[in-house]
C-alpha cells in the first residue's frame, strides 16, 4: 500500500507516466498468484479435515500418486507438476472459496470435489473460469446434466445406481415395504429420490413406500426417526447418505428393535462404516462399482498405493484415473489453454484402472457398472450383479 505522501506525488505526474506505474504496480501486485515458469499446477479438492476426511485424503493420495508418476517421467509439455490441495470440509460456501483461490492461483486443471453438494456450487467458479474439472465421486445428476462442457466425473450418476439398488430391493430381496430416509443433502436426497423414482416403476403395485423422512447430517443420535421407521414394519430401509451417519444408523436401528436390512449407496461403502457401526454392519447392501483391486489393470497402481498409504479407499483410484486423464489431456493438447484441454479431455480414450474411460458429450462416462456389495465379517464382498436387460 502507498503511502498518503507517494500517492499524492503520483497525482502530479504525466498521464502516461501514472499509467505506467499503475500497470507495473499491478504487476507486482498480481505476482503472488503467478505460477512459476517452469511448473504446471492442478489441484485436488475434497473434505481433507472433518468427519469425512478419510475420503478426502483418498482421493489427495491417488492424484498425488499420478502426479508422481509423471513427474518421474519428466513431468507434463517438459514442465514439472505442482499439486495444490484444498479442504471443502464438505461445506458448499468453503468448495467456491477453495474454487476461487485455485482461480488465481493459476491452476490449469481439477481434480474434485467428493460431495455433490460440493462440486456443483464449485464448478461454477471453474465454469466462468474455463478450468476444466473432473470429479472422481460426485453422482449426482446436476454435476453434469447443466450443460458445461469443462465439467467431468470418472463415476456412475445416482439416477443409475439408484435403479440399480431399486431393482435389487424389488426382485432379489423381493421386498414388500420399504422405508426411506436421506441426509437432507444434495447427494443424500439425490439418491434417495432416484431410489424411490426407480422403485415405484420395477415395484409397481408390489411394493409399498410405508415411510419417507429425512435426518440431518452431523447429529448422532437417530433413535427417535428410527423408532418410527421400525413402527411401520418395512423389510428394508434405504439411506441417502454417507458413512457416518450410516454407521450410526444401522447400529441404533439394531437397538431399537429395527432389524431390516439397510441398503445405502456408495456414499456409505468405506471401512469407517464397519468401525462406527461394528458387528451391525453386517448385512447392509450397498451400490458401487466392482472391486477394482482385483483386477490385472490395477496390481501396479495397487502395489505402489499400498507401499506409501495402506489400503486404498473406495475412491482412491478412480482419483487416481482422473489424474491421468487431465495431465494426459494437457500433454495431447500441448498447451494449457482450459478451452483446449478441456477439448483433449471430451476426446479422451483411457484405459484406467477403473475401466475404459471415454465421455460423452456431458462429461459422463459412456460406460459405466453398478453392483451391489454385502458387508459381512467387517469386511466388503461382490453380492450381486443386476442384469442388464432388466434395467
Amino acid at each position: 500500500m502507498l503511502s498518503k505522501s507517494k500517492q499524492i506525488q503520483l497525482c502530479i505526474l504525466p498521464a502516461k507516466t501514472r499509467c505506467f506505474i499503475a500497470f507495473v504496480l499491478a504487476l507486482i501486485a498480481g505476482a503472488g498468484c503467478t505460477q512459476p515458469s517452469n511448473t504446471i499446477r492442478i489441484a485436488v479438492a475434497g473434505p481433507m479435515t472433518g468427519d469425512q476426511s478419510k475420503q478426502g485424503n483418498d482421493l489427495k493420495n491417488g492424484v498425488e500418486l499420478a502426479v508422481e508418476e509423471w513427474n518421474e517421467k519428466g513431468g507434463v509439455l517438459g514442465k514439472k507438476i505442482e499439486l495444490l490441495v484444498g479442504d471443502d470440509q464438505h461445506d458448499p460456501k468453503q468448495a467456491v472459496a477453495i474454487a476461487n483461490k485455485f482461480a488465481n492461483s493459476g491452476v490449469v486443471g481439477v481434480i474434485g470435489h467428493w460431495n455433490s453438494s460440493a462440486t456443483i456450487p464449485a464448478s461454477e467458479v471453474y465454469h466462468r473460469a474455463s478450468i476444466p474439472m473432473i470429479t472422481p465421486a460426485s453422482t449426482n445428476p446436476q454435476v453434469t446434466d447443466r450443460g458445461y462442457s469443462n465439467v467431468f466425473r470418472v463415476c456412475g450418476r445416482d439416477d443409475q445406481q439408484g435403479r440399480v439398488a431399486a431393482d435389487f430391493v424389488a426382485k432379489q430381496l423381493q421386498a414388500k415395504r420399504v422405508a426411506v430416509l436421506d441426509d437432507k443433502t444434495t447427494y443424500g436426497q439425490g439418491l434417495a429420490n432416484e431410489f424411490k423414482k426407480a422403485l415405484e416403476e420395477i415395484g409397481g403395485n408390489r411394493v409399498t413406500i410405508v415411510y419417507e423422512g429425512a435426518i440431518i447430517q452431523g447429529d448422532k443420535d437417530f433413535r427417535g426417526v428410527l423408532t418410527t421407521v421400525a413402527s411401520k414394519k418395512p423389510d428394508v430401509f434405504f439411506f441417502g447418505g454417507i458413512y457416518p451417519e450410516g454407521g450410526l444408523l444401522v447400529k441404533q436401528a439394531k437397538e431399537v428393535g429395527l432389524n431390516a436390512p439397510m441398503v445405502s449407496g456408495d456414499g456409505v461403502i468405506d471401512q469407517v462404516f464397519v468401525q462406527i457401526a461394528g458387528t451391525a454392519a453386517d448385512g447392509t447392501y450397498l451400490t458401487f462399482s466392482p472391486d477394482t483391486t482385483k483386477l490385472p489393470s490395477a496390481q501396479e497402481v495397487l502395489k505402489k498405493y499400498r507401499a506409501r498409504y495402506g489400503e486404498p479407499g473406495p475412491y482412491s483410484f478412480y482419483a487416481y484415473d482422473a489424474g491421468q486423464v487431465l495431465l494426459q489431456a494437457i500433454q495431447k493438447a500441448g498447451t494449457t489453454d482450459g478451452f483446449a484441454v478441456t477439448q483433449a479431455i471430451h476426446t479422451s480414450n483411457y484405459d484406467g484402472i477403473t475401466g475404459r474411460i471415454q465421455f460423452d458429450a456431458k462429461g459422463d462416462l459412456t460406460q459405466t457398472q453398478y453392483v451391489v456389495w454385502v458387508t459381512k465379517g467387517g469386511k466388503f464382498e461382490e453380492f450381486w450383479r443386476p442384469v442388464k436387460e432388466s434395467l
